[in-house]
C-alpha cells in the first residue's frame, strides 16, 4: 500500500509538472542558433518547458515583429534594435539585457590560408570575402568597420560577397564560393581553439563591442517559459555553454 501511495504522489507531481510547462518561441540572431540550441536543451530537462526556435539576421527580425510575428523571446545581435522595439512598445518595459559579447573572426575552412595577423586582407590573392548583410546584421556592420580602419574597403568592395545574415556568410566560405570571410567566431571554435581551417583572432579594440541583448516580447508577457528562459540565460550552465563557444559575458 505504501508503495501504491509512493508511486502516486510521484505520479501526480510528474503529471502537474507536465501541465504547467509552456512553449516559448524564439527569434534568435544566426550568429547565436547553435549556443541557443544547447542551453535550450538543458534548459527544457531542468523546467519541462519546450523552446521553438526561428534563427536569421537581427534587422529582418525587427520587421517581423512589428508585422507581428509570434515571437516571444528575441534575442538580438545587437543593443539598439531590442532598444528600439521597446521604445515602439514590442518589448516588455525593464525586460532587456545583454545576455553575450559576441566575437568576430576573419576565417578560411582552407588550414595555412589565413595568418595571424590577417595579413592576407592586403595582399588579397582571393576572389572572394563573405560577410554578412551589414544593413540586417551586427556582424556584417562590425565586417565593415574593420575594413574601413584598414582603409580596405574600396579596395575589396568588389570581392565581397554578402549573406543574408551571419549564418550564410559561413556557409559561403564552407562551400568554397568565397575563400575566406568574416564569421562569428562561435560558429568556428569550440572549448578554446578552432574546429577546422585558419583563422585571425582580431582583437576586440578592432571594432565596437558586438552587445548582443535580450527582451521578452509583449507576446510573451504572460508565457512562464519565456520568462524562465530568460532567466537561464544568466544560469552558470548557460553562461558556461556561452563561454565555450567564444563568447563574452
Amino acid at each position: 500500500m505504501l508503495r501504491l501511495i509512493i508511486w502516486t504522489t510521484a505520479a501526480l507531481l510528474s503529471l502537474l509538472s507536465v501541465a504547467h510547462a509552456d512553449t516559448v518561441h524564439v527569434a534568435v540572431a544566426s550568429n547565436f542558433a547553435s549556443a541557443l540550441e544547447a542551453i535550450s536543451k538543458s534548459f527544457e530537462k531542468k523546467t519541462g518547458h519546450q523552446v521553438v526556435i526561428a534563427s536569421g539576421a537581427t534587422g529582418k527580425f525587427y520587421a517581423q515583429i512589428k508585422s507581428g510575428a509570434p515571437f516571444e523571446v528575441f534575442l538580438a545581435a545587437d543593443t539598439t534594435t531590442p532598444q528600439k522595439l521597446e521604445e515602439e512598445g514590442y518589448v516588455v518595459r525593464n525586460s532587456r539585457f545583454t545576455y553575450a559579447i559576441g566575437r568576430l573572426v576573419l576565417w578560411s575552412s582552407q588550414p595555412h590560408y589565413v595568418d595571424r595577423e590577417g595579413a592576407v586582407l592586403k595582399v588579397g590573392h582571393f576572389a572572394h570575402l563573405s560577410i554578412a548583410n551589414p544593413k540586417t546584421a551586427p556582424y556584417g556592420l562590425a565586417a565593415l568597420e574593420i575594413l574601413k580602419r584598414q582603409g580596405l574597403e574600396a579596395t575589396l568592395a568588389p570581392k565581397l560577397v554578402q549573406g543574408e545574415n551571419i549564418a550564410q556568410a559561413h556557409q559561403f566560405v564552407v562551400s568554397g564560393n568565397a575563400q575566406l570571410g568574416f564569421v562569428a567566431l562561435s560558429q568556428v571554435y569550440k572549448d578554446g581553439q578552432l574546429t577546422s581551417g585558419s583563422a585571425w583572432f582580431i582583437p576586440d579594440d578592432a571594432y565596437s563591442p558586438i552587445r548582443q541583448d535580450a527582451a521578452l516580447l509583449q507576446k510573451g508577457n504572460q508565457n512562464s517559459a519565456a520568462r524562465a528562459l530568460l532567466t537561464y540565460l544568466k544560469s552558470p550552465e548557460a553562461i558556461e555553454i556561452m563561454t565555450s563557444l567564444g563568447y563574452r559575458y
